[in-house]
């Protein structure tokens, strides 16, 4: 007769794990032997293979046409002061400067402005975070995220857009004129963000701008509201701004650029690009970044099948399949110099010497 402690012990769960070979470890292993007709091949294909890929994308690389200024120091129209040193002494005053430059080629094909920013940190967890994605979708509300703390209300009035990375837009405008023709570079201020952001991420609140931003504050650090930022474009304007999204999307490293603008090659002169002579930046300058030891550039760039000028990808290839082709070759030296043949290895036994 089966006692009440046989009947407990027969109750409890069993740990042991299901009888399967999963479970149990029982399925099959391969346990790769390494030897030289393994290891040697695949050196040499990877270099082989890598090499010609890295010189392909230097080439498509070295195709993309670049003009950078850096106009950081450049100095206030009629006055001997630069305009980053004007705008820290008069807040939100505008200055004026213009820089002379030359294309030394033409710029054939796709023509786009960027700026370029250093040692500027939107990769900061905290300023990421400082954004309020619900607003930018269109649903306002009196009690923004509070993420975008300290940026979230001016005035007891709540901010749109609020956060930190809105209130740090970027706000110089660049306008590059040619002396050649005697007219400024004609310019497209849409197709600059990702469709996708634009489509899915950034959308106004239904009916008129004005009306529906009458009680929010603009943020601190802008000179016009929301609703203003493009006048020329109705359609450009509130959080579908192009500009606000391309700023929206945080760069990843200190050292970044963003498309500003897209040449209109509809225009007379401008059709095939940009034709080599003298030119003017004209910077209305605004955005301050020598407090922090920043630098600000404007950009002069086309684009090839692989996108703007990046050598590194194709110098990496290239270092690393010429790396792989080295090792290859003195590890195939050594192999035919020193080593034992394959069955040699095999053949070990108990009674095989040392050697």
């Amino acid at each position: 007769m089966a006692t009440s402690s046989d009947t407990s012990d027969q109750n409890v769960k069993s740990r042991r794990p299901a009888e399967s070979a999963f479970k149990q470890q029982r399925l099959p292993a391969w346990q790769p032997i390494l030897t030289a007709g393994t290891v040697l091949p695949t050196f040499f294909v990877i270099g082989i293979a890598f090499i010609p890929v890295g010189i392909g994308l230097l080439y498509f690389s070295d195709e993309v046409k670049e003009k950078v200024i850096d106009y950081t120091d450049c100095v206030k129209e009629d006055e001997n002061i630069s305009c980053a040193e004007y705008i820290k002494q008069n807040f939100l005053a505008p200055c004026t400067c213009r820089l002379d430059f030359n294309l030394t080629e033409d710029f054939k094909g796709d023509v786009y402005f960027y700026y370029g920013l250093s040692n500027y940190y939107q990769n900061h967890r905290r300023y990421v975070k400082s954004r309020d994605d619900n607003q930018l979708l269109g649903r306002l509300s009196m009690t923004p995220s509070t993420d975008c703390q300290p940026f979230q209300f001016v005035d007891d009035k709540p901010v749109a857009p609020c956060g930190a990375i809105a209130n740090s837009l970027f706000n110089d405008t660049l306008t590059v004129h040619s002396l050649e023709l005697n007219t400024d570079v004609p310019v497209f201020r849409t197709g600059i963000a990702w469709s996708s952001d634009k489509q899915f991420k950034f959308r106004n609140p239904p009916g008129d701008l004005k009306v529906e931003f009458a009680n929010f504050s603009k943020p601190v650090n802008w000179r016009v509201n929301v609703w203003e930022l493009d006048p020329e474009n109705p359609d450009n304007n509130g959080f579908r701004n192009e500009d606000l999204i391309v700023w929206m999307r945080t760069a990843a490293l200190p050292t970044f650029r963003k498309l500003y603008r897209r040449v209109d090659h509809s225009k007379d002169g401008f059709s095939k690009g940009l034709t080599k002579g003298p030119y003017v930046l004209t910077v209305a300058y605004n955005y301050p970044v020598t407090d922090f030891d920043g630098r600000k550039t404007f950009i002069i760039s086309t684009t090839s099948l692989l996108g703007g000028k990046n050598p590194f990808l194709g110098v990496a290839y290239v270092v690393v399949g010429t790396l792989c082709l080295l090792l290859g070759i003195v590890l195939l030296v050594i192999h035919v110099r020193c080593s034992k043949s394959t069955t040699e290895m095999i053949n070990v036994n108990p009674r095989t010497p040392y050697s």
